[in-house]
């Protein structure tokens, strides 16, 4: 403290007067605590605000980003026929983000859609729905027809979930279509948009090595998803999805092909840490994952 301070201080301790300076060090003191809870508050609210799909529409097509207001209910019942969509839509991304709880009928294995669509399916590079949405119908190699949108969601309940698909027109399906619908609101149609579906890589300087990609998983991904790849469990739910085995998705899955699963690691994994591992390395532990045992392709002979 320098000395021109302490002997203020000094002062105001063997003084009764009134001092107009203790208004000014009042006034400040508000504004120092009111700034500091105002900075606190903006850090708690920019960190819950969703991740906006606006940034990777081209120029001609930004839009407003599909927040949380918008979801927010009506003020009174006037309004119901918007209260039911935002009911619609919030139950769609819960069905999305926990489809163990909210879809759980229709489940067969330990993973939730989100698993796959990282940032409840708004993260460009990992199969985001805001993208896809959009170009349905479309006709699709997998099942040699035009695919609707709903056809393309029932295919994810079969493979990647393991399961079976809702009845087409049940409040599951509604829902899901509804919440993509919400976060492709002003997206061009038949648009193909940057950071749909998974980055395509080019191919690898060497062929994709099993024992290269073990090391790698070993070294990255065993961490979270276990030496076994068979995921990390809270009590009975997955914090980590399994990679392989029962609880996994199934050979008919888009995910065990490995040029979508060396796309999806480059760019999303390890999880928070995109883009660190290199093209070879992601196309190793996709050769790895890949080739690992699973749930057979419906397809195949499963009723």
């Amino acid at each position: 403290m320098n000395t021109r301070l302490r002997q203020w201080l000094a002062n105001q301790k063997v003084t009764s007067r009134f001092h107009p300076s203790w208004i000014l060090i009042a006034v400040g003191a508000s504004l120092a605590i009111g700034l500091l809870m105002w900075l606190l508050s903006e850090s708690v609210f920019r960190h819950e605000r969703p991740s906006p799909a606006v940034s990777v529409l081209p120029a001609s097509t930004q839009r407003l980003p599909a927040s949380e207001q918008q979801l927010s209910p009506p003020a009174n019942d006037s309004a119901l026929p918007a209260a039911e969509i935002i009911r619609t839509v919030r139950l769609g991304r819960a069905i999305f983000t926990d489809t163990q709880t909210y879809a759980k009928a229709y489940v067969g294995n330990g993973l939730n859609c989100v698993n796959c669509h990282l940032d409840a399916g708004r993260k460009p590079d990992s199969a985001p729905l805001w993208a896809a949405y959009g170009l349905f119908p479309m006709f699709r190699d997998k099942n040699h027809k035009v695919n609707t949108y709903e056809d393309r969601l029932a295919g994810c309940f079969r493979f990647s979930m393991n399961g079976r698909a809702p009845a087409y027109g049940s409040k599951e399906f509604v829902a899901l279509m509804s919440y993509s619908y919400w976060l492709a609101s002003g997206a061009p149609l038949g648009t193909e948009l940057a950071g749909r579906g998974y980055p395509k890589l080019p191919p690898p300087q060497q062929e994709p090595d099993l024992v290269r990609g073990k090391q790698i998983f070993d070294t990255q991904c065993a961490i979270c998803h276990g030496a076994d790849g068979q995921g990390t469990r809270v009590g009975t739910r997955y914090a980590f999805p399994p990679l392989w085995g029962p609880h996994s998705f199934n050979a008919g899955a888009g995910m065990t092909q490995i040029k979508n699963a060396a796309g999806f690691i480059k760019a999303n994994m390890p999880l928070g840490q995109g883009n660190t591992l290199s093209d070879q390395q992601a196309w190793d532990v996709a050769k790895y994952m890949t080739s690992q045992p699973r749930p057979a392709d419906p397809r195949l002979g499963r009723p």
